[in-house]
């Protein structure tokens, strides 16, 4: 069945090439979700759409046709984008990255799509990336439903901060075992409530998320982090 939508708000997540002159544009939309859309024409130098479907720039998009095959009709853009450089400009392709393969095609979250917004936004004036970084990607966790209770015991019992933890997916937090390092309490109740502000919590927090995002991104890298881990390595400086 065909269907007509007119300016939903939305991001650009990535455009590839389509046939001759024309891109596939994946999109993050505010009430329909990631979706793909065909964007006739728009590699043509005449087409205006050309220097509107970039990321980060706010826009609204009006499309039309069935689920599958929906054609953009119009882009308009929404004036205060976002000029991400250097490391901040990486960092907001690892998100786009993370959204195409977690989020399901059609799976609308108008909370998610406002977190994004804010830490577009928060990447773009702030030095220090990583707390930006660490927030998004639990609060992605949690909007999709992965996220497993961090401030307290699986079985309910409180957390004591000076004690360390394992964290077990399926069962959220339990007992240290032997030989593990584990987390520290205080780590994991920062992260429940979404402080970032402690050095230690922010280092053990990459590690449990990159636990977690592993399990659900499966064996595949996500390419951005591998190209961040390289640029790190480099050791250059970060605008």
């Amino acid at each position: 069945m065909s269907e007509k939508i007119d300016g939903d708000p939305a991001f650009v997540l990535h455009t590839r090439p389509w046939r001759e002159t024309s891109l596939i544009v994946d999109v993050l939309t505010r009430h329909h979700g990631r979706i793909g859309l065909i964007a006739r024409g728009a590699r043509r130098q005449s087409s205006s759409l050309k220097t509107r479907l970039i990321p980060f720039q706010p826009l609204t998009l009006s499309w039309f046709g069935k689920s599958q095959l929906r054609t953009l009709h119009a882009a308009e853009w929404q004036g205060g984008g976002l000029m991400l450089r250097g490391h901040a400009l990486m960092c907001g392709f690892y998100l786009n990255e993370l959204l195409l393969r977690l989020l399901p095609e059609g799976d609308a979250h108008e909370g998610l799509f406002d977190l994004y917004a804010g830490a577009l936004s928060a990447l773009n004036g702030q030095s220090d990336v990583e707390p930006v970084l660490r927030r998004f990607e639990l609060d992605l966790l949690s909007e999709l439903g992965y996220a497993q209770p961090l401030g307290h015991l699986h079985n309910n019992d409180a957390l004591e901060a000076d004690q360390r933890y394992s964290f077990t997916l399926g069962h959220g937090v339990t007992p240290l075992r032997r030989q593990e390092a584990g987390y520290r309490g205080k780590t994991l109740l920062d992260l429940a409530a979404g402080d970032l502000s402690d050095p230690i919590t922010l280092a053990e927090g990459k590690i449990l998320m990159r636990t977690l995002l592993a399990h659900y991104l499966g064996d595949k890298p996500l390419a951005t982090r591998q190209l961040l881990i390289h640029l790190q390595q480099l050791d250059l400086p970060k605008p």
